[in-house]
């Protein structure tokens, strides 16, 4: 008999578990509130054991195809006048001469849909209202009123998980504030950026990442500050737009024409940064992956390789004891946890540009999945 599994959210670490599950004969339903395949977003990072991942799927050439060509980086003074250059990395991607690869998020979300097939089914636009479960199921009621039955459920949907606030106790006290807020948004490419990284960061407590989308055609801004007191609500857009445009008034240069258009893109995404350190990922036929069980942060650099990793143990636990929920979630914990302690220790605010090579090296290799990665070959 098929064993039927829901998973909350439709990014890196949802659509990865999916493709696994899919492709061992699961029953996959992928619930997720946006009302369809979002678009936008950052660069993100593929490195060490997530690249084993991505060649196990078949989908390393064509990443490798899509991955951005950044030719290096110019640090800006507040009036974005250039102070110094490299040739040898960006702060987004690490070491221009490394194997790893970095791909706009969005990318690699398409290419993990398109690598499952269709039997995957999306509920777009809905939401989980209530979680009970007992030895042998989990049922889930919708926002938009439909009642379902699981043999599982899997919460991928983030550092401020719906799943976790729903299943897991003591929710405050697994989210680690980091006291700064990362603002994520697309503009036209107002000045004609191209192959290159632009980034900025001084005393003030703001800084920047710029670069161009894979075309050329439009910009990635990237904008973090210490949040100082000064939090809004996560869900009013308004408000966050007006924070962003207040706190970087202070910027000069071309930056205010960036700001203009912050103001009215719809590819606008602003997070309160925190880790989140849980003492367990799981309960009963629940589990939490990616960012909702251990989000590192975005300046680990490592969050979507913990995603790729995460959701390929995961998979791999359950297909081997599908019927032992107690057996397939404590290995998938015993596996991750050293891993994943290794790279939310890379987390340093303080570090004034990119994580040192070999605290990276050390991080990104630091899980051995060859006897799992020999079962799919």
């Amino acid at each position: 008999m098929k064993h039927s599994i829901l998973i909350s959210g439709a990014g890196v670490t949802g659509l990865a578990l999916a493709y696994w599950l899919d492709r061992a004969g699961f029953t996959v339903t992928i619930v997720e509130r946006s009302p369809g395949f979002r678009r936008g977003g950052q660069a993100v990072d593929v490195r060490g054991v997530a690249l084993d991942i991505i060649k196990a799927m078949g989908l390393h050439q064509d990443a490798e195809a899509l991955r951005t060509r950044s030719r290096g980086m110019s640090i800006l003074d507040a009036n974005c006048q250039e102070v110094d250059r490299t040739e040898e990395r960006t702060y987004s991607a690490g070491r221009l001469d490394s194997s790893d690869i970095e791909i706009f998020r969005d990318d690699l979300c398409e290419l993990l849909m398109n690598a499952m097939s269709k039997q995957v089914k999306f509920l777009y636009g809905d939401s989980i209202r209530t979680i009970t479960q007992d030895e042998k199921e989990v049922t889930v009621v919708f926002n938009s009123g439909l009642e379902r039955r699981f043999d599982y459920l899997v919460g991928a949907d983030g550092v401020y998980s719906h799943t976790r606030k729903l299943c897991f106790n003591d929710e405050a006290s697994c989210v680690k504030p980091l006291g700064v807020v990362l603002a994520l948004f697309s503009t036209p490419n107002l000045i004609d950026l191209k192959h290159w990284q632009l980034a900025h960061r001084d005393g003030s407590g703001i800084g920047f990442v710029i670069y161009p989308s894979r075309d050329q055609n439009a910009l990635r801004v990237g904008v973090g500050y210490g949040t100082e007191g000064a939090e809004v609500a996560r869900h009013d857009i308004d408000a966050q737009r007006n924070m962003v445009a207040t706190k970087c008034a202070k910027l000069g240069g071309f930056f205010p024409k960036l700001v203009d258009a912050m103001k009215v893109t719809d590819q606008f995404y602003y997070n309160e940064l925190a880790q989140i350190h849980m003492p367990a990922w799981t309960d009963g036929r629940v589990a939490l992956a990616g960012d909702a069980a251990h989000c590192a942060s975005p300046f680990t650099g490592q969050g979507t390789s913990l995603a790729l990793v995460g959701a390929f143990v995961l998979a791999r636990e359950l297909i081997r004891h599908p019927d032992q929920p107690a057996e397939a979630f404590a290995a998938y914990e015993q596996r991750m946890r050293p891993y994943v302690k290794l790279n939310q220790a890379l987390l340093d605010l303080n570090r004034k540009g990119p994580t040192p090579d070999d605290m990276m090296t050390t991080a990104k290799n630091g899980i051995d999945l060859h006897d799992l990665l020999e079962e799919v070959a």
